[in-house]
Formats: C-alpha cells, sequence, structure tokens
C-alpha cells in the first residue's frame, strides 16, 4: 500500500498534466524534474561535487530542456552544444582544483544527454498535434510492460535476463512485459476518437518495451557502478526521480523519431 497510493497519485497526476495543463506548465514541471533528476545523479556519481559548483554543473547540463521550450529540434540541438561548451568552461574553470576534470567531464557530459536531452524530448512530444495521446501511450506502455514483468516473473521466472545488473529480471518477465505493453497500448488507442493503426502501434509497442527495458537496465547500471541501490527517496516508497524516469529517458526519443520520420 505504501507504493500503490503514491503510484496512483502520480499517475492522476500526469493525467492532469497532459490533458488540461498548458505546454509551458509541462516544461516547467519537466524542468523541476530533471534539476531533482540531476542533483541525485551528481550526488550518486560525483559525491566531491558539492555547493555551487554542483549547481553550476546542474544550470549547464539544463540548456537542452531549456531549449525544448521552443518546441523545435534544432533549438534542442543547439541546447546540447550549449550545455557542452558551459561544462567544458567549467572543467576548464576548476582545473588543478578538482579532482578528475576528464571524470568531470564524462560524467556532466553523460548526463545532459541522458537525462536532460532525453526530457527535452517529452517537450517534444507534448508539443505535437496529438501529444496528450502519444504520451499517455508512452507512459501506458512503459507501465504495463513494467506490471506484467514483474507478475510473470514471479509467477514464471525461472531465466535470468541479465544477471548481473538486475537479478530479478527474468526471461519470463520479459515476455509477459512485452504483451502487457503491447494490450497497453492498444487498450490506450481504443480510448481515443483517432485512433493510430493498430498494426503500426503493434510494431511501435514491442520497439518501445524493449528500449524501456534497455533504459531500466541503464539505470541499474549506473546504481551498480557507485553501489547505490536507489538514487533517492524523495517519492515514498518509489525511489527518487531518475528511478521513475528510466525507461522513459531512453523510450521518449525514440518515439518521438518515430513521429518525426512517418513511422508510425
Amino acid at each position: 500500500m505504501s507504493r500503490v497510493i503514491p503510484g496512483i497519485c502520480m499517475a492522476a497526476g500526469w493525467l492532469l498534466l497532459v490533458f488540461w495543463g498548458s505546454c509551458a506548465l509541462f516544461w516547467g514541471v519537466m524542468l523541476l524534474g530533471a534539476v531533482l533528476a540531476l542533483h541525485e545523479f551528481f550526488r550518486m556519481t560525483l559525491e566531491t561535487l558539492r555547493g555551487w559548483r554542483q549547481a553550476a554543473t546542474i544550470g549547464c547540463c539544463l540548456g537542452p530542456l531549456l531549449a525544448s521550450f521552443f518546441g523545435h529540434g534544432d533549438a534542442v540541438l543547439a541546447g546540447m552544444m550549449c550545455s557542452l561548451l558551459a561544462v567544458a568552461g567549467m572543467a576548464l574553470h576548476g582545473y588543478g582544483s578538482m579532482n578528475d576534470s576528464l571524470k568531470y567531464v564524462g560524467y556532466a557530459g553523460f548526463a545532459s544527454l541522458y537525462i536532460s536531452g532525453c526530457m527535452a524530448h517529452m517537450v517534444l512530444l507534448r508539443a505535437h498535434p496529438q501529444g496528450a495521446f502519444w504520451l499517455t501511450m508512452l507512459v501506458a506502455i512503459v507501465a504495463g510492460s513494467d506490471t506484467g514483468a514483474y507478475y510473470a516473473g514471479r509467477a514464471f521466472g525461472k531465466r535470468k535476463l541479465f544477471p548481473l545488473l538486475s537479478p530479478k529480471k527474468t526471461v519470463a518477465g520479459g515476455v509477459g512485459g512485452m504483451i502487457a505493453g503491447i494490450l497497453a497500448a492498444e487498450g490506450i488507442n481504443l480510448l481515443f476518437p483517432q485512433p493510430a493503426n493498430p498494426v503500426s502501434l503493434l510494431l511501435v509497442a514491442m520497439v518501445l518495451v524493449v528500449i524501456g527495458i534497455a533504459g531500466d537496465l541503464t539505470e541499474s547500471m549506473i546504481k551498480r557502478s557507485v553501489e547505490c541501490k536507489d538514487s533517492g527517496a524523495i517519492l515514498f516508497g518509489h525511489g527518487g526521480v531518475l528511478d521513475r524516469l528510466d525507461s522513459l529517458l531512453l523510450t521518449a526519443p525514440v518515439l518521438y523519431y518515430l513521429l518525426r520520420f512517418g513511422m508510425v
């Protein structure tokens, strides 16, 4: 119950934000989420990064997400370049006083792309003419896949999917997650007056489920590399912001580009 109630609240908040919030409000919420996620990331990976330097680094990494306010992919790319230049400038400024400038540049550059860049694509999806539909679809596929994988893994899971990173993930769970993700996608599709092509959606759901699993494993890899169980504890039983975003971070850009190039 300690996980169910916060989960329901988060789902309800997401739907309210997507369907009744403006694009500017959605961008603002994503920006706040990115700040929290970046703070969690640097707390795990760069423990010596503190005070004004940590705050400045988080600000440097927000370039792609800040630029997504304009709703164009080119602006996000420009924001990424601004982040790269800003991170390089921070490293040059701190050279000699930092323990490892190359490590700093690597982690900060990765965070800029992995967190801010991927979340910028959520904002780009929101700016799409059918943005509310596709964001709902994205979350439904990811959440459905997670739920299906959990219950299928508990009931039938024996063979491990990736034991070095996530001992609880099984092949049976992956199959269950795939089936549940597809069913969630087709179910959501029936609720809208102008649904997507069911066959195309089937293929999209399959791709997003696989990418979502990869996103989950990516964050597990980060946490295991720094010997950390959860990225944070802000979400009352659901870990940190980064723990909740892990599957969405990689799937959002994939869905955006599938739509951008007319593959859906």
